[in-house]
């Protein structure tokens, strides 16, 4: 879903450096500038070398994410070991936090890895729960088997906003202009909309990983 049309269904709202990169050779079948952007300045990467990263970048709220996820997982578990992936739940407006607040609280708690995240989209975008109030959230939580106390105090914590903060510096970074979307190696970006399909993202995303590895 493109930045600018996007809309929090929950809520029926709408929801840098100074190093450039030098020009690369374009992956066979796609075209940087049309299919991917190389960026002029690089991201922030976690990974080190000689792992290669690639950054999913998603929403709770955006109904084709929901759709990515199963294909994305399959690819994530497919990857080779030298490829490092992680998720950052996008933040276009101040409405987003609630939904990133979840991610990042799942994820501190070691529960992103399991049925509740893909339980999140199909409460949101299934059933319309309307889990952007912290009341019903915690509430649902429970009922999932999670220690709701827990959740919430780690909701609120620092640290998962410190991390909502560098995710949407992330987003900047890589110039995320839809979701779902995929950073690689710092370097590339691709969306569903400019790689035009989840299928063809992906045989991007691979492509460019060889490309990246073939560098060293």
């Amino acid at each position: 879903m493109k930045r600018r049309d996007f809309a929090l269904a929950t809520t029926g709202a709408a929801l840098a450096g100074l190093i450039h990169l030098p020009a690369r050779a374009q992956p066979a079948g796609f075209k940087a500038g049309t299919d991917y952007l190389e960026l002029k300045t690089p991201a922030p990467v976690d990974a080190k070398p000689p792992q290669i990263e690639v950054v999913e970048f998603f929403s709770y709220g955006c109904v084709h994410c929901m759709h990515f996820e199963p294909i994305f997982e399959k690819w994530k578990k497919a990857a080779p070991k030298d490829v490092s992936v992680r998720l950052e739940h996008v933040g276009f407006q101040s409405n987003f936090e609630p939904l990133q607040r979840i991610y990042y609280t799942l994820e501190a708690m070691g529960k992103v890895d399991t049925p509740v995240h893909g339980k999140v989209f199909t409460a949101l975008q299934v059933d319309h729960v309307r889990l952007d109030q912290p009341a019903v959230l915690f509430d649902w939580v429970a009922k999932q088997g999670l220690d709701r106390a827990k959740f919430e105090e780690t909701y609120k914590s620092f640290g998962v906003a410190n991390k909502v903060r560098r995710a949407v510096q992330m987003q900047d970074a890589y110039k995320v202009e839809g979701t779902p979307a995929l950073g690689i190696a710092g370097r590339y970006y691709t969306d569903g909309s400019m790689a035009k399909g989840f299928e063809r993202m992906l045989a991007l995303t691979d492509a460019l990983i060889a490309q990246e590895r073939k560098r060293g």
